[in-house]
């Protein structure tokens, strides 16, 4: 294992970031890569702020590219990448010297793997989230092109779908994905109407033993049987918000299938 305290190697590597509007949060994302990766590129679409001008002036290509999806927008931009090993990340992840180490680590025999994935640790109110339904969260986001790309919902829960070996690496990924609590909370409206247009498009209808027990369930899950009790009232929050946030997706299935006007989310 390479030191924390030395300098890493200049690897082989493309890291992209796709963003929207990440001013605020760039800076900590690319800072973290800068010194190790070859490349870092920054996918932009329909952005105002000072996104590019922040990514160039920490060494950053850019490219702005229009909005199909996270799943699309992301496969787009792994296409303008140089190097065939890819480091996906969003703006809101930061890569901890603990992980750095590792992935540096990892390419000395990196030829008999296809990626690698390692945990994401969440910072919510004031402290890591190592417990519960946040953590580990193991992402697959180190990654050969040749043998991998983003798959799953062209909207929501993209995930890389990746053919060979993947290797499990323990350094965490840090995500600073809710600065706040009002952060959190207007997340839970629009992951219910992806909801709801997946369980439209699937021809499922709404279910009341699925919207009574599945709230219950992930908070029992969340909170009891992954420890969510060990990260004290933040942990005590999630489990709730995440029940309350499934209880929603299924009122929405509800009140659509009982108001024409609601069929469509948007």
């Amino acid at each position: 294992m390479v030191s924390s305290s030395a300098s890493p190697r200049v690897l082989p590597l493309s890291a992209v970031v796709v963003a929207r509007n990440e001013a605020a949060n760039l800076p900590r994302c690319l800072a973290s890569l800068r010194g190790w990766v070859d490349e870092i590129l920054v996918a932009l679409n329909d952005t105002t702020d000072a996104s590019a001008t922040i990514a160039r002036e920490l060494g950053a290509r850019v490219h702005h590219l229009p909005w199909q999806g996270y799943r699309d927008t992301k496969n787009a931009a792994l296409g303008l990448a140089v190097h065939n090993w890819v480091l996906s990340l969003d703006a809101d992840e930061e890569v901890s010297p603990k992980l750095r180490d590792e992935i540096v680590a990892f390419f000395a025999d990196a030829d008999q793997y296809s990626g690698a994935r390692f945990p994401r640790k969440v910072w919510f109110l004031g402290r890591w989230i190592t417990h519960g339904d946040w953590y580990p969260d193991l992402s697959l986001r180190l990654f050969r092109r040749d043998r991998a790309r983003w798959g799953g919902d062209a909207f929501v829960h993209e995930k890389v779908v990746c053919d060979g070996a993947v290797a499990t690496l323990r350094g965490d990924l840090h995500h600073y994905s809710f600065p706040s609590l009002a952060a959190h909370v207007a997340k839970i409206n629009p992951f219910a109407d992806l909801f709801l247009r997946q369980q439209q498009a699937a021809g499922r209808r709404f279910s009341l033993p699925a919207a009574v027990l599945r709230p219950g369930w992930r908070f029992f899950r969340a909170y009891f049987l992954r420890r969510g009790f060990l990260d004290g009232f933040p942990g005590f929050y999630i489990a709730w918000g995440t029940a309350f946030g499934a209880l929603v997706r299924y009122a929405r299935l509800f009140e659509a299938e009982r108001s024409p006007a609601a069929t469509n989310p948007n």
